[in-house]
């Protein structure tokens, strides 16, 4: 077999192994019995969600159920996790509301392809490990922003307002809440009611979900209400799922949207407009699912495939669309139901699949019977969730650059929306990064001696090392970018050439260098030369130096001042030196 065509397959091999084909592999009978029961309740589980979140995403209950059945048959079979249940969740109602309002059913079909790609290509460039990365500040921040703008959103059916066109911005939203504000009392009720039972449901047992308990009583009650209640009671003021939803009993054909495309526009301008909505959509969906996977991991002690999963997620997004669904991720809440209902292999979320898949198939007129105050109840409860106050009160005790980050990421989701959210989030946590690795680069300047009780890099245990008159020791400890580069080229210009004729520059600590600092290094070469000054390098590993030698650093020095370390760096300057003065 050909060297390239074995690297090639260890490489998609590499980005792409979905554990469904690792696990049946000595698969059991007894770990199929299990995997099918946690499939089962996950299923139910997801029931209600996978309703609530397409009702209030702005389409319908069938685009929810259907999005979890195809996207969590799609992320189960060829997802880098082994628990990980997927499914339509909370974080993206705002931005598909949005998506909607702007550019219709067709746009949003188009950006969530859109994002699918994106994350297919992220997986198979092998971007999985990178997300990880996101500071924790910043995925609190516009998780609690979005835990606030789902909060926000239920009021009008919560309260049983019957507003149509309420504005996706949140000031305009509360505002137009305050002016057209009154209570549908029945309704309100219904609400009120279904709160707490999801509150009090663990209290009194923990098999039986909150909002699915919720969903059953309540519906339950509204239909008994409607059913047996005189029509003076005003009963009919409570509205059902059925009210303002038609529910067709089984998958929809495939079809592809009309994309609405603004006069005087092309197709081509309109995906320019929805890129940035696709790439939050990929954005959210990655940190979510890959979040998920690994709070999975350390629950059943297993190590998923980041890039498998971006691919798996990417894939259900390019094909829910077509069935009218909404944008998929791995769903946490869900994945931790399966793993604490005995699942631990895809089978588990095949089986969840098939459970919605029945509930579509044999029960569109029960589900059309729930009170759309009951789900409003269920999605205040998944806001609540979602808000992470705790973590916010802990984060107060960090330091504060955290908390500032997390603040502005949290008011960015909410005022703003999360596409603004994601690419300022993403923006500070690279600025935040690149302060702390500035903070933790230090420069110091020796004169006369080094200190003998620093390491050096030949492991002697010297008593002192002595600097030779007219010679500078500069040591850079820590990554020498482009932040360092800058501060280091201060440093050494408030120095006099005349009275440091010689310098030496101590890099055995410094990991890497980029393309600034080799600039940098470049001209303080050039400047050096002409100000008869000599520029030693010290302590170079051989990363650096082949960096150094690729950048022609090294054709413009003296080959001889590239020392191993800083006793062959003092005594070519003392040779230098010894020169000038013969």
């Amino acid at each position: 077999m050909h060297p390239i065509y074995e690297c090639m397959q260890y490489s998609i091999k590499e980005v792409f192994s979905p554990k469904l084909f690792q696990t049946l592999r000595g698969y059991t009978r007894s770990q199929l019995g299990q995997d099918t029961l946690a499939g089962i309740i996950v299923g139910i589980v997801a029931i209600p969600l996978a309703i609530a979140f397409g009702i209030s995403s702005g389409v319908g209950p069938t685009e929810g159920l259907v999005t979890a059945i195809i996207a969590g048959l799609i992320i189960s079979v060829f997802g880098g996790s082994k628990v990980q249940i997927g499914g339509p969740t909370g974080a993206f109602i705002v931005i598909i509301y949005g998506i909607i309002q702007e550019f219709g059913l067709g746009g949003l079909m188009l950006a969530t392809v859109m994002a699918g790609i994106i994350l297919v290509i992220m997986g198979l460039t092998r971007l999985g490990n990178v997300i990880k990365f996101v500071p924790y500040p910043v995925i609190v921040g516009f998780t609690a922003g979005i835990a606030v703008t789902i909060f926000s959103t239920q009021m009008n059916d919560f309260f049983g307002l019957g507003l149509t066109d309420v504005p996706a911005n949140f000031i305009e939203k509360w505002l137009y809440y305050g002016s057209h504000f009154h209570v549908e009392w029945w309704s309100f009720g219904v609400g009120v009611f279904s709160l707490l039972v999801c509150i009090g449901m663990p209290y009194i047992t923990k098999k039986i979900p909150g909002s699915l308990a919720a969903i059953i009583l309540a519906t339950a009650a509204v239909w008994a209400l409607k059913r047996f209640a005189p029509e003076s009671w005003g009963v009919a003021g409570i509205q059902t799922i059925s009210d303002l939803y038609t529910l067709p009993h089984g998958i929809p054909a495939p079809h592809v949207p009309s994309i609405e495309v603004a006069e005087g526009e092309t197709i081509i301008s309109t995906i320019e407009k929805l890129f940035p909505a696709a790439f939050t959509i990929a954005m959210l969906g990655a940190i979510e699912s890959l979040l998920s996977a690994m709070v999975a991991d350390g629950v059943i002690g297993d190590k998923h495939n980041s890039n498998t999963e971006l691919i798996a997620q990417g894939m259900a997004n390019i094909v829910v669309p077509f069935f009218g669904g909404i944008p998929a991720t791995g769903a946490i809440a869900r994945t931790m139901t399966n793993i604490n209902n005995g699942g631990r292999s895809p089978i588990a979320g095949v089986v969840h699949a098939a459970v919605l898949l029945m509930v579509l198939l044999f029960m569109g007129s029960l589900v059309g019977m729930i009170p759309m105050s009951c789900l409003a109840a269920v999605l205040i409860m998944v806001a609540y969730s979602m808000s992470g106050w705790k973590t916010i009160v802990g984060l107060i005790k960090h330091p504060n650059r955290d908390l500032w980050v997390l603040l502005i990421t949290f008011f960015l989701t909410v005022i703003f929306d999360l596409t603004v959210a994601i690419e300022v989030g993403i923006l500070l946590a690279m600025v935040l990064f690149l302060m702390r690795t500035n903070e933790e680069t230090h420069i110091r300047t020796f004169h006369d001696e080094i200190d003998p009780n620093e390491d050096t890099e030949s492991g002697q245990n010297l008593e002192h090392l002595t600097i030779p008159a007219g010679v500078e020791v500069y040591e850079i400890d820590g990554p020498y970018f482009f932040g360092i580069a800058n501060r280091f080229d201060d440093v050494m210009s408030h120095v006099s050439s005349e009275k440091y004729p010689i310098r030496i520059i101590r890099m055995r600590k410094v990991p890497f260098v980029d393309s600034t600092a080799m600039h940098n290094l470049s001209m303080l070469i050039q400047r050096s030369h002409k100000e008869g000054m000599t520029i030693i390098l010290s302590g170079v590993n051989d990363h650096v130096h082949k960096q150094l030698l690729q950048g022609g650093i090294e054709q413009q020095m003296d080959p001889h001042n590239i020392c191993a370390n800083i006793h062959f760096a003092l005594r070519r300057a003392e040779d230098i030196i010894e020169k000038i003065e013969n």
